[in-house]
């Protein structure tokens, strides 16, 4: 356990990650002018840390080296320190996950740099062992003191090679057409036909990439495609990574077969599962992928929901487990004996259910509960009627539910996001596109109006980060590029004007201060944030869709609401910078990929114009329409060009428009579907 005698000044922060280490014998300072000034003034060395609340190796690293005295010793006294929430500033990290990269290759967290006075990095990498840390930083000490030149001559190189990752090549004069075909046969060769997802370990979900295939799919009747995408979605929500007792995806699986989880549970990866499976059920409507969205957004609404209707960042992987020590997955793991006790004669079927054989074993003798097969054979196989059975599996959710609250519970990370909010303001619409459940509906507009009051500024400005009442820290571009999509999103659901009305005021903002006009892209910082060692964009397709893809998906749209040719112009100009990367790497631009489809394809603007506008809108909403923008009004309201000279008294109208051409209005949405597909 760590001790209390030492305190540094991370006390004073509110950040969950540095709080942690606020009691190392580290003098570990939060990032800030006043300690790299410090470091500059003194010429001292600077160690830079970077992780998260939530992170199982960044606790292992800081109970081995960070809590060590003799350790703590070294960086005492021959560094400055520094701690940093990624979460909190991603910019810093992208900036020194880069370098990191550049020197071994690969990165993760907890990420380590050794960087000189000015802040240049000379030396880094991931985890560290305790020893190999104590004698790396001996070395550098030593090297700095004695041929300080050397590091300034390699500061110097990984600083050019830093620039050179943030130079983005004109792009041809002539338009570039990609080749889908070849870029599909690229993604396939990587498919993982068994288990799904792809052909590797440790396994993360990329939502984009599987939204994207799941609307390819569709556009072009790519019948092994969506087949693909169905096979993955059930592989996952089956799998260990999927918890089948409160709902809810863990960050990523240490298998192949998505069994062992990263036990972290992230508000990002949840929230964008959300949308992922909603769109996966109103295209198959699969019972099973209604049911992992229903029981995960009432995982968010118990653990990760505050009263003011914004939500916390994580749950942390570790927990205190039955010997009193902290431990990975203790709160979400099970032993035979346990469960046999409290499922008695129930046991050997919950046990055939859910793996817990050889198969669902994961170490000791703990189980994580696997599913592998559909409930149709299971019931068949069994002789099992379906409504007793599935009353019988929710008692056992329930009563494994109740057992396992009365454990240790993870720490939480109660910082709110901007961003993080926003996905999950997106996830709660589309779930409530496919379920019509207008609770969830009125958490989403609880949680926009959280954000408009809290994070959005005077001045026109997102702030990042809100805790204790107070937000803090200038907001990034993925900030505003996801609120300007849930508001977007927001519209679609209510046809309410302040929604769409505030994405286009948060999108001018964003262009008058993150845009480029020689790349046509968009920095990842504010104008008016102090600069680092280099100012990035942030383009690939990840856990996250890149910011950049984000805000051009949302000018695509905003050009159509708003009749806005250069909202468009921007959108096709930022697709045209990344077009040789989409073709090289697809599967780290699949976002991009679905904006390419976007102009490659029919892209449809359907109006809803009458008195049952809104409840014609919820028909609508509930199919599967990869590629339309939604617009409508129950009056004669014309505030948006969409609508003009659209509206007839007494009439229901729904028009179909595309390439600036529009169909005969309709009154069905049936009549809809027929003409968009």
């Amino acid at each position: 356990m760590k001790s209390e005698k030492h305190t540094n000044s991370l006390i004073k922060e509110s950040s969950p990650y540095l709080l942690q280490h606020a009691h190392n014998p580290v003098n570990w300072s939060p990032w800030g002018q006043e300690i790299l000034d410090k470091a500059a003034k003194d010429n001292k060395l600077i160690i830079i840390s970077v992780g998260y609340a939530a992170c199982h190796w960044c606790h292992v690293m800081e109970h081995e080296s960070f809590e060590d005295e003799e350790a703590a010793e070294i960086m005492n006294s021959h560094y400055y320190s520094i701690k940093v929430d990624r979460e909190e500033r991603p910019d810093i990290d992208m900036v020194y996950m880069s370098a990191v990269q550049l020197m071994t290759g690969s990165g993760g967290w907890p990420m380590n740099i050794v960087a000189l006075p000015d802040g240049r990095p000379v030396w880094g990498g991931t985890y560290f062992k305790k020893e190999t840390w104590k004698s790396s930083l001996l070395q550098i000490a030593r090297l700095y003191k004695e041929q300080p030149e050397k590091l300034y001559e390699y500061a110097e190189k990984l600083g050019a090679g830093l620039n050179n990752m943030q130079l983005i090549p004109q792009p041809s004069t002539l338009e570039s057409v990609l080749d889908l075909d070849l870029i599909l046969e690229k993604l396939e060769q990587n498919f993982d036909w068994k288990y799904g997802g792809t052909k590797q370990t440790p396994k993360f979900v990329i939502p984009s990439n599987f939204e994207f295939l799941l609307k390819y799919s569709q556009l072009y009747k790519k019948k092994n495609i969506e087949d693909f995408v169905k096979q993955s979605l059930t592989k996952i929500s089956f799998g260990g990574i999927y918890d089948h007792i409160e709902g809810g995806f863990s960050r990523y699986s240490v298998d192949e077969k998505w069994h062992i989880p990263h036990f972290e549970k992230m508000l990002y990866d949840n929230a964008q599962m959300l949308s992922l499976y909603s769109k996966a059920f109103a295209l198959t409507k699969i019972n099973w992928y209604r049911e992992v969205v229903v029981q995960t957004l009432e995982f968010i609404k118990n653990n990760l929901t505050t009263k003011e209707g914004s939500f916390y960042s994580s749950l942390d992987a570790d927990s205190i487990n039955k010997n009193g020590k902290l431990k990975e997955g203790a709160f979400y793991v099970w032993e035979i004996d346990e469960l046999k006790a409290l499922l008695k004669n129930e046991f050997p079927l919950f046990k055939e259910y859910y793996n817990v054989n050889s198969y669902g074993k994961w170490e000791h003798n703990e189980y994580v509960l696997i599913r592998t097969e559909e409930n149709a054979p299971f019931l068949e196989k069994n002789k099992l009627n379906a409504a007793e059975f599935f009353q019988m599996k929710k008692n056992w959710t329930t009563t494994l539910l109740s057992k396992r609250n009365n454990r240790e519970k993870p720490r939480l990370d109660d910082k709110q996001l901007t961003s993080w909010n926003a996905l999950m303001l997106s996830g709660y619409v589309d779930a409530y596109k496919i379920t019509q459940n207008k609770d969830y509906l009125a958490i989403a507009l609880k949680n926009a109006s959280f954000i408009k009051r809290h994070l959005y500024q005077a001045e026109g400005n997102l702030n990042r980060s809100y805790k204790n009442g107070e937000s803090s820290i200038n907001g990034y571009l993925e900030d505003y590029a996801f609120l300007i999509e849930a508001c977007i999103k927001l519209y679609e659901v209510t046809l309410d004007l302040i929604w769409l009305s505030f994405a286009k005021e948060l999108t001018e903002y964003s262009i008058q201060n993150f845009h480029e006009p020689k790349t046509g892209l968009f920095y990842f910082t504010s104008k008016k944030d102090e600069p680092l060692i280099t100012r990035n964009y942030e383009l690939s397709d990840n856990v996250i869709p890149a910011s950049n893809s984000v805000m051009a998906h949302n000018l695509f749209k905003l050009s159509k609401y708003f009749g806005k040719e250069d909202f468009y112009k921007i959108s096709e100009e930022m697709l045209r910078a990344v077009k040789p990367q989409l073709e090289d790497y697809p599967q780290g631009y699949s976002n991009w990929l679905n904006l390419e489809l976007n102009f490659k394809h029919n892209f449809y603007e359907v109006v809803i114009m009458g008195p049952n506008a809104l409840k014609l809108l919820k028909e609508l909403n509930s199919h599967y329409l990869p590629n339309i923008l939604i617009a409508g009004s129950e009056t004669a309201d014309e505030c948006l060009p969409l609508l003009e000279q659209r509206f007839t008294e007494g009439e229901d109208l729904i028009y179909v428009c595309s390439n600036g051409a529009c169909q005969l209005p309709v009154k069905t949405i049936i009549s809809v579907l027929e003409l968009i597909k």
